[in-house]
């Protein structure tokens, strides 16, 4: 984030600020060690105690939010480790969101950055068909032969080695979407037509007898980088007996606008996307991204007092919930060589710290056959994704990322599981920072689940 000007930043904060939440922190210390950047740092202020001690004192007047405070508050992973912790309940996601809200709202961006950040958060994230072009232009540079000749020519050299090395483990774009893919393979949908909606939905049938109807969230990067998940993702509910329904209307969930301080344009996303599921008439709606999810469910934190999203939050459920509510999985034995497949499975922080979901992951994991689930010591402790914060604080997300690859070596796992696109690539990246790309696998534990499966109807 851009320096905002101390006096200006002051005042905004001060309007911004939930003065009950501050005050409702009882400075205990039992959020430092959930708190990955004061474990790496030791220092107080990079812990959620000493950042809401901070905030406080700027709310006072004790002191101005210079750049060192603004460091701080840009330091923070928003993992949301501390929350569960906290004896008080102190709502530290909303604190620190309020803090970024307002130095978005008084800082100047250099002209680059603010055409990018306009380009991606405007641009591109709320169109789903842009988006799909995007997908198409960087599927054509994996497999055209122009990411060989970019990097014989040394063309990626020109940026950081991060960037490289997370460049290195993107996995095959594609410009088709869920939508399309599905239709592409043949399978079983019709189209719906909802009243008072412009806006079609495919329908997809349960198989057998349904238990209910699910809307899927398909995000945005996650529809254009993990194209066949969401596909994986429609045919694990229909195994499990729900009727699926994709609304073409939805759009970017808005957690990364939350996150870097443009609540207005995330709140302006939650509505359309309630919109939308409300069009479709679901039972419940679906998210396989803990990132999404959680974004979603906190829609009437975000439209405070909107009844329609306090109702549409109720209805987000993780899909592993939705997996261990429906039928048994029609699963067949994973087979190593040597045996059974011995996996692991990393936390994603908005699921577990946010959805408070943790047990349905590893008690579908605990029900494959040919699968010993080792826990991961830490499992519960960020990885250092959290949206683009390995991009914007490359080295304190390196730290995070190898104390955890150092766990992830000793359980002696030949697959990494994880339930939310930004982990699973900061893992990706991870195995192949530590050189271990032949001998563990980085996987979506849908993708995962999906290999087990004995496709039927």
């Amino acid at each position: 984030m851009a320096t905002a000007d101390p006096k200006q930043l002051a005042e905004r904060l001060k309007l911004t600020l939930d003065s009950d939440q501050l005050t409702n922190c009882m400075r205990c210390g039992f959020c430092q060690t959930a708190c990955p950047t004061f474990q790496e740092t030791g220092l107080e202020a990079a812990s959620p105690r000493g950042r809401i001690a901070l905030m406080k004192a700027v709310y006072d007047g004790k002191m101005e939010p210079d750049a060192l405070f603004q460091s701080q508050m840009d330091l923070c992973l928003g993992c949301r480790a501390c929350e569960p912790a906290c004896p008080s309940d102190v709502k530290y996601g909303q604190l620190i969101e309020q803090t970024r809200e307002s130095i978005a709202d008084v800082a100047e961006h250099k002209w680059p950055v603010k055409q990018l950040r306009g380009l991606f958060m405007e641009g591109l994230f709320p169109h789903h068909g842009r988006m799909r072009a995007l997908g198409g232009l960087l599927k054509l540079y994996q497999v055209s032969g122009l990411r060989k000749i970019t990097r014989k020519l040394g063309v990626m050299n020109l940026f950081p080695a991060h960037m490289r090395e997370m460049e290195a483990v993107l996995p095959e774009a594609s410009s088709d979407g869920v939508i399309r893919q599905w239709q592409k393979h043949g399978l079983p949908a019709r189209w719906e037509q909802s009243e008072g909606d412009a806006q079609p939905m495919l329908v997809i049938p349960a198989v057998g007898d349904s238990l209910g109807r699910v809307g899927l969230f398909r995000g945005c990067i996650m529809d254009v980088l993990f194209t066949e998940t969401n596909v994986n993702t429609v045919k694990l509910l229909r195994l499990a007996g729900y009727e699926v329904v994709i609304p073409t209307a939805q759009t970017c969930c808005g957690a990364l606008h939350a996150h870097a301080g443009e609540t207005e344009s995330a709140r302006r996303l939650t509505r359309r996307n309630i919109s939308a599921f409300g069009a479709a008439h679901v039972d419940y709606v679906a998210s396989n991204a803990g990132g999404c999810g959680a974004s979603l469910k906190e829609a009437d934190h975000l439209l405070h007092g909107d009844e329609a999203a306090a109702g549409f939050a109720a209805q987000v459920r993780d899909l592993s919930e939705l997996l261990a509510m429906g039928r048994p999985l029609p699963l067949k034995p994973l087979h190593a060589r040597g045996g059974a497949v011995t996996a692991t499975y990393q936390d994603s922080c908005h699921l577990r710290n946010v959805m408070r979901v943790s047990s349905p992951p590893r008690q579908l994991l605990g029900s494959m056959p040919g699968v010993k689930l080792q826990e991961l010591q830490g499992a519960d402790r960020c990885c250092g994704s959290a949206g683009i914060y390995n991009l914007t604080q490359p080295q304190m997300s390196a730290d995070v990322l190898d104390h955890k690859m150092e766990h992830v070596e000793r359980t002696r796992a030949q697959v990494i599981l994880t339930a939310n696109p930004g982990c699973l690539l900061q893992m990706k990246w991870g195995v192949h920072r530590h050189g271990k790309s032949e001998t563990i696998e980085a996987m979506h534990l849908v993708d995962f689940l999906a290999e087990a499966v004995e496709e039927r109807g």
